[in-house]
This record gives C-alpha cells, structure tokens and sequence, in this order.
C-alpha cells in the first residue's frame, strides 16, 4: 500500500477498508495522519467552530443484569445500594440543570429485570407534560434490545412507542467494540454486535437521531477497532435520506479503576495521548458520511482533547452537569461551561454551544456562576 494514494483517496471522501485503516494507523506520520483528517473536517464542517453542550445524565436505575466487566456502576437485584429514580429526584435535577444553562437529559441505565416499555414510557411521558421543552436523549441499543427482549417485541414497536412517549434521540451507548469476540469478554449480557447496529438501523428508519461510540483500550486488536468503524459507516449509508442518522462518533478510552476486567483478567488502559489522537484522526478519515467528531476529554484530558481538534474532531462534547458511570471507573476530568471555552480559545478555535442536534444555541446570560458554583 502506498500512503500518498491513500491520503488522496481519504481527502477525497472514499471509503477505505479495513486493511487500508490499519495500514494508515501504524505507517502514517502523526502530523501528517493529523493534517489528513483536519483537512477532511474542514471539507465537512467548514464553518470552523468546536462545538460543546450543556446536558446532565442522570441514571433511571443503578440496577443492571448485563455483568459488564468495565462497569463499576451497577448493582445486581437486590442489592443495598440499588435505586430506581423518584419523580422528585428528576423535578430537581432538570429544574437545576435549566438554571445552569442545560436543555437535556442523558437518560440511562442498566438491563433492570422488571423495567419494561411501560416504566420508559409513563417516565418520558411524565417528565415532557412537566418540562415540555426538555430534551430527551434516552437510552441505547442494549437498553432497547432488552426491553424488547422482556416485551417480546420487536426493535421497530419498542422504538416507535419510545418516539411517541418522548424519546428525542438515542444515544450510541454499549457500542464498546462491535465484533462479537471482544463483547463475548466484556459485555456478554448485552445484545450482539448485529443487533446494536439493527436497532440503530431502525432507529435511523422512524427519524430518530441517534450517536455512535467506541470504547477501546482493552481486548480488541487494531483490526476489529477498524472493523468497528467500516460498521457504523455502512449503517450510517443505509439511513434513509431525510435522516440525520447518526449525527456524531465519540471514540473514549476504557477506564480500568477497579474495573472486573483489570482486578480479573489483568487488563489495563495502555492508550497513550498519540494513541488516542490516532484513533481521532483514523476515525475522522474511516467514517467521511459522519459529520462530527467528538473528543473524549472526560477519559483523555484538556490538552490531549485539545490536539485532537487538530486532528480531525470538531466537537468537545457536553460539560455534564453530572456523570456517573464512566466516573466511577477513575474518569477524573471536569469541565465548567467557563472552562470548556476558554480550552477551545486555547487550542485556536471559537466555541459554539449546541444542541443534540447540532444547532446552534445562545449562551444564557445566567449561566457561569451557576455551573462554577456546581
């Protein structure tokens, strides 16, 4: 393979295959992999600005039978620590986070054996009649495989009643690595690697917008992350034409605290800052139909995040007002809405707030003392 051929054809959009992905990942020059997918965002998000948002996920249940051995979030049934959130919980937390600035909730869980379509559906029903302009960004595959599965229903009636109920977009959460091997030794009780894409597929079919993720840094080889993209691109072609499908691809790095998978198995995060800049640039120049990429500053850190706006990514993602799960794997970063944008100055770009949707939002006048003070 020759890597000047190779640049011309991903400057141009093309799709590359698996092979060609791994050949620019471990031959390229880094400055030139990165100038490669910076010329590729410039071609797809011209107007220049990095993007960020202002959500909260909140968690509709800790309890969780899928027994992933990244996760130090969940409970088993029964457990002392276990909950399902109460409406006045929820009233608090959007009424707080439409004082900060925030206009979403991230709204997820666990596989919980006795929430069915009913107990999503009455809560999204519930929390629109009081908030009728929150956002709802609900969910993920696995979560909607196993309400199908305990409802015997099939991916396109779970969704569709989702919709109706309230449901906005749907988040890429579970997508870890979509080859069956590697979610065989992490996630097991979640749903396949075909299911995940079908329910995304599905999603894409009744207009709802949805994100894809990664998470690597773990089992996987360099070929099945590739594997894993060339996937989500050929979903993202089969989307209807008035879709947006999937609007955004958060490639994040597994964090090994305490994790099953470290303390069990003896793995550990290994990715280094290039590594991961890699991945962005990779991923910027694997998926040329996904307009925005987002980096993970929550699992990588400000200056890593910051190099990869160099490399390919258009979006820092949402400040979150509160995150739980990856946090409780050892994510320690934090951003303000203050912070966020002064590190996007930094690296040499204009912050733009957004929503889910990327469209463009004011910044409420209100908004600073209030998050720093959070």
């Amino acid at each position: 393979m020759n890597l000047s051929e190779l640049y011309d054809r991903a400057l141009k959009g093309e799709f590359l295959d698996v092979e060609e992905g791994v050949f620019l990942f471990e031959t390229a020059p880094l400055t030139e992999l990165m100038f490669i997918a910076d010329e590729r965002r410039k071609i797809q998000v011209p107007h220049g600005k990095v993007t960020w948002q202002i959500d909260r996920n909140v968690n509709t249940t800790n309890v969780c039978i899928a027994n992933c051995k990244f996760c130090n979030f969940y409970r088993i049934p029964g457990h002392a620590d276990a909950y399902i959130t109460d409406i006045d919980t929820y009233k608090r937390k959007i009424e707080e986070t439409f004082r900060w600035g925030g206009d979403q909730l991230l709204l997820q869980g666990g596989h919980h054996p006795e929430l069915g379509l009913s107990f999503y559906t009455t809560l999204f029903r519930q929390l629109k009649d009081l908030y009728p302009n929150l956002k709802l960004h609900t969910l993920g595959p696995p979560e909607v495989a196993h309400i199908c599965k305990l409802e015997k229903k099939s991916h396109h009636e779970v969704l569709s009643e989702l919709k109706k109920a309230g449901m906005d977009s749907l988040p890429g959460a579970g997508a870890e690595i979509l080859v069956d091997r590697v979610r065989r030794l992490i996630s097991k009780g979640k749903c396949g690697a075909q299911e995940w894409l079908d329910i995304m597929h599905e999603a894409h079919k009744l207009n709802i917008t949805t994100s894809a993720t990664m998470m690597f840094g773990h089992v996987e080889t360099l070929h099945e992350r590739m594997e894993h993209l060339i996937k989500i691109r050929e979903v993202q072609s089969r989307k209807p034409a008035e879709a947006k499908g999937f609007l955004a691809f958060i490639p994040w790095t597994f964090q090994d605290v305490d994790t099953l998978l470290t303390r069990i198995r003896g793995v550990h995060n290994l990715t280094t800052p290039e590594e991961y800049i890699r991945m962005i640039a990779i991923s910027r120049i694997m998926l040329p139909n996904v307009k925005n990429i987002q980096a993970s500053w929550l699992t990588v850190g400000k200056q890593t995040a910051q190099l990869c706006l160099q490399a390919g990514a258009n979006d820092f993602g949402s400040i979150m007002l509160e995150e739980n799960v990856v946090s409780a794997a050892g994510a320690p970063h934090r951003f303000t809405a203050k912070g966020i944008q002064e590190a996007i100055r930094e690296a040499g770009f204009e912050p733009q707030l957004r929503n889910q949707q990327y469209e463009w939002r004011e910044i409420p006048s209100a908004i600073e003392e209030q998050v720093i003070n959070y």
